[in-house]
């Protein structure tokens, strides 16, 4: 609720420059106490309790995988057809988004994050992966995970939200050892407001299935499952 009170100064008797409508303050009170409201709403997503607090509205922001390493040789698995580096950003990184689309009841954020719905704004992680150019593949099994909560709140504090506001979600996804049959990523939310990090924590999940996409794809559905699970948990940590 937004409450404004105005002040008037009095208005000299006969002085035609003062006179004003009941009709214009109204409408002009109305607009005043609307923007209030709506610039309210926006700044309410500042603290760590609202991560927790269903309530607040979620901005799902999607995976980024600008940290992603794949423990593994690439000659391998070009070998047996699975993988080019060159394939990870422009074919299997969209179809993993996709399926948050595709198939919202596995890879279910409103349930991982304790909401009824929440938006998507895909766009702004999908930037960020269209700009990568690096090798993913690293033969050294000490590069699963590497990543720290500083370096989490680096990578948000350089974020380019393309004017998102309020409470986001999103993932950075670290390491992806086929080897131990697991993934890593970073589950985070953030304000978009002053591109702060609100609560992190890394989680990871075990894959399996038939083809790369699908195998990888259980790693993000586990890790979202895992993290509902303890959602409650973490919001008695407060």
């Amino acid at each position: 609720m937004c409450v404004i009170l105005y002040y008037l100064p009095a208005i000299p008797a006969g002085n035609i420059k003062y006179t004003v409508t009941m009709k214009k303050i109204t409408k002009f009170s109305c607009f005043i106490s609307l923007l209030t409201c709506a610039i309210v709403n926006v700044a309410q997503a500042q603290t760590k309790a609202d991560v927790f607090n269903p309530k607040v509205p979620v901005t799902w922001l999607g995976m980024d995988f600008s940290q992603a390493r794949f423990i593994g040789s690439e000659a391998a698995y070009k070998a047996s057809g699975e993988l080019l580096n060159s394939e990870f950003v422009g074919k299997f990184i969209p179809a993993w988004a996709n399926l948050f689309i595709t198939e919202p009841k596995t890879y279910n954020v409103p349930r991982a994050s304790h909401r009824d719905s929440v938006h998507f704004a895909f766009k702004v992680t999908e930037a960020v992966n269209n700009a990568i150019t690096k090798n993913f593949f690293t033969e050294k099994p000490s590069d699963f995970s590497t990543l720290k909560e500083k370096d989490i709140v680096d990578l948000v504090k350089n974020y380019d939200f393309q004017g998102q506001k309020g409470l986001g979600m999103m993932m950075f996804v670290e390491g992806m050892s086929k080897a131990t049959h697991e993934a890593g990523a970073w589950v985070t939310f953030v304000n978009m407001n002053d591109k702060t990090v609100l609560f992190t924590v890394y989680k990871t999940g075990n894959s399996r299935g038939f083809g790369f996409r699908n195998y990888w794809a259980h790693s993000w559905y586990n890790i979202l499952k895992d993290f509902a699970s303890d959602f409650d948990t973490y919001k008695q940590r407060l």
